[in-house]
């Protein structure tokens, strides 16, 4: 068990499969849809790559911005039982639900999160094409979809909760103990948050105080996890990419809407760091910028460098992007060469991509 009550790293002896991509391949209607896409510069083979998992059951959900033109799926899914190592990714909910254009569909979804009631909530920003020419083609919005039925259950409309700077980046959603869902967002571009509430479809946002940009000079990626105790109250820890120092507030404050001495600075960063996830408990998982290593801090002590346990060495010259639990209750880290495929130096085939457990051994 991990030190949150839910799962560890495991021994390399038993790390004895991964799911990996060099270049994305879908599950096609058919060769003619296919050839379609591909001819009218719809779909751009090395222009995807996967960012963001979750899981439920036997599946893995995996986000694929729309960075870069060409993306025909934005939000997919494998199948883990057929022990496939280059998984065909099937479009979630279905096909038609990832029309660019259409704004009933999914237009760029950069973040996705699973909550204990098998609801994956999904984060479209609305905006493709963002590290080219961005093009808003929707307002930006949040869609739950029960993975039990693989239907929409509820769509949330951002747009009256944003405005023109807003840079909306991850969202986590959080059960209370009285069953009411709420949903957090970072908005990187306006220092906030945005909380939800899903069963009075009521939303506002919370202005973080200008410490959390303490040595930045403009606000670039707001990373946060969301922890809880076994008591089941939770906290979010935040932190700014450019900032000296990881904070955290309890989600109970958020809820009503107030920071007010209420942003508690948790310690001080030697060296930028990367949020990557949670083991479902205390534990937060954690990279150093350009540093492959993945390091778990049990959030019960003190943020010190002799509380972070390596829990698995870089390799391979790939980056993780995601460290969460999952399927065979194993810690599964989502790893790419994301460097590359910023500066379009992929290759042909595009991004290499690979969905593995979190390992103890150097040699995975």
């Amino acid at each position: 068990m991990g030190i949150g009550g839910v799962i560890e790293p495991i021994e390399r002896t038993k790390a004895d499969f991964a799911f990996s991509w060099y270049g994305v391949n879908f599950q096609w209607p058919c060769s003619a849809t296919k050839n379609i896409y591909t001819s009218s510069g719809r779909y751009t083979p090395n222009n995807a790559i996967i960012t963001r998992v979750q899981y439920d059951r036997d599946y893995a959900y995996l986000t694929l911005p729309r960075f870069k033109s060409g993306g025909p799926v934005t939000l997919g899914r494998i199948c883990l039982r057929r022990g496939q190592c280059n998984p065909v990714i099937e479009p979630y909910p279905c096909w038609s639900f990832q029309e660019e254009g259409n704004c009933k569909s999914l237009q760029n979804v950069v973040d996705i999160y699973m909550d204990v009631n098998n609801i994956l909530w999904v984060l479209d920003i609305g905006v493709v094409n963002t590290m080219e020419q961005p093009i808003r083609r929707c307002e930006p919005k949040i869609v739950g979809l029960c993975t039990k039925t693989d239907k929409v259950v509820k769509v949330i409309d951002l747009s009256q909760l944003v405005c023109s700077s807003s840079r909306l980046q991850y969202l986590v959603a959080d059960v209370a103990s009285d069953g009411t869902t709420y949903i957090y967002v970072a908005d990187a571009g306006t220092r906030s948050i945005i909380v939800y509430d899903v069963q009075k479809s009521r939303g506002f946002r919370v202005m973080l105080p200008k410490a959390v940009t303490s040595g930045c000079d403009h606000n670039d990626v707001l990373y946060f996890a969301l922890v809880r105790k076994p008591t089941g109250a939770s906290t979010l820890f935040l932190t700014y990419l450019c900032s000296e120092k990881i904070f955290s507030i309890r989600t109970d404050y958020l809820r009503k809407g107030t920071n007010s001495g209420r942003i508690i600075t948790v310690g001080a960063k030697d060296r930028k760091i990367i949020f990557l996830g949670t083991d479902g408990g205390a534990g937060l998982f954690f990279r150093y910028k350009g540093d492959g290593d993945i390091y778990m801090w049990n959030t019960d002590t003190c943020f010190k460098r002799e509380n972070f346990y390596l829990a698995m060495k870089g390799h391979g010259g790939k980056l993780s992007t995601h460290v969460v639990p999952g399927f065979r209750r194993l810690m599964w880290s989502l790893e790419s060469n994301f460097q590359d495929y910023i500066q379009g130096t992929t290759g042909c085939l595009g991004a290499s991509i690979r969905l593995k457990p979190v390992v103890k051994s150097c040699e995975y």
